[in-house]
């Protein structure tokens, strides 16, 4: 009795399969329209900043000339130049980076405990108070600006930057966001073995909540410093011209009758590189932080 030959069927090409550590990682290949499609979002995304480099690098007389050219000129640092002595360049560079930076880490650590609370404590009227949290990020900014000028004019805080840093130090969209990602990445089980182990609240939260939540708090805290840096409407409202933020003090290169702007745009490449270098520095934690809240399991 003669064996059954075999024919060969159709060649399947096996999924490609990496260890990251103890994680199988399935790779696949993404097709050519999402190549495209990133290319225009791309593109879409960097063009403003390219175009106020282009504006930016010419003088006034270049510009009228010929205004819809996309080839940079000569004169950036000439113009970087006299955006600084122009305006307190150097002085409101200190003042952006003290206030982003310390309203990132209070906002960070606000939003971490409260969020913990909400995720992993029991108590009542928790959902209750969620939801009223949640529901503040509905109510316009607008509306509190005066009740929070006549606070501050009362305490005398007027041209301070404790007048910017203070009532951004809470942040109700930081405290949803921590409720979420620590729902997700922080085990019950672990909060049990630390309170089995004497630890208490505090404690618990920061030896063994707070490090679950280093990629999360990560992302909240680049959210919050590049929304604390570019904000314009308060500190143009609160601080004094002599004691500005970088966008208030950008404010200053337009005169009345006429606007330079080629400086104007300028003091905005200026202003972002300090962004462009942190995204450069802390794109990774970024991205994890952002998958890793948006991915159960």
């Amino acid at each position: 009795m003669t064996a059954p030959t075999l024919t060969p069927g159709p060649a399947v090409k096996p999924a490609v399969k990496t260890r990251r550590g103890a994680r199988l990682v399935r790779r696949t290949q993404a097709s050519p329209t999402a190549y495209v499609f990133l290319a225009i979002v791309l593109v879409g995304s960097a063009f403003p900043l390219w175009w106020s480099y282009v504006i930016g690098s010419k003088d006034s007389a270049a510009i009228v000339q010929d205004p819809y050219s996309f080839i940079p000129g000569g004169h950036f640092l000439q113009n970087a130049s006299t955006v600084i002595t122009t305006i307190p360049f150097w002085k409101a560079l200190g003042n952006s980076i003290l206030v982003s930076g310390t309203v990132s880490v209070l906002v960070v650590l606000f939003s971490a405990m409260a969020g913990f609370a909400f995720a992993k404590l029991r108590f009542r009227g928790r959902s209750g108070l969620l939801v009223f949290v949640i529901a503040t990020m509905a109510v316009p900014t607008q509306l509190g600006i005066v009740p929070l000028f006549i606070v501050m004019s009362k305490l005398g805080w007027i041209g301070s930057l404790w007048a910017v840093i203070l009532p951004s130090a809470v942040s109700a969209f930081g405290v949803f966001w921590m409720t979420q990602y620590l729902h997700e990445a922080l085990p019950d089980e672990l909060i049990e073995a630390s309170r089995v182990d004497g630890a208490s609240t505090l404690r618990t939260f920061w030896s063994v909540a707070l490090p679950a939540a280093r990629p999360g708090a990560a992302m909240l805290g680049l959210f919050t410093f590049i929304a604390t840096w570019t904000n314009f409407f308060w500190p143009f409202i609160i601080l004094d011209p002599g004691n500005p933020t970088l966008p208030v003090a950008l404010q200053q290169l337009q005169a009345a009758y006429f606007v330079d702007y080629s400086l104007v745009l300028n003091g905005v490449v200026l202003m972002a590189l300090p962004l462009i270098v942190l995204f450069v520095f802390a794109g990774k934690q970024l991205v994890s932080g952002i998958m890793q809240g948006a991915v159960k399991g």
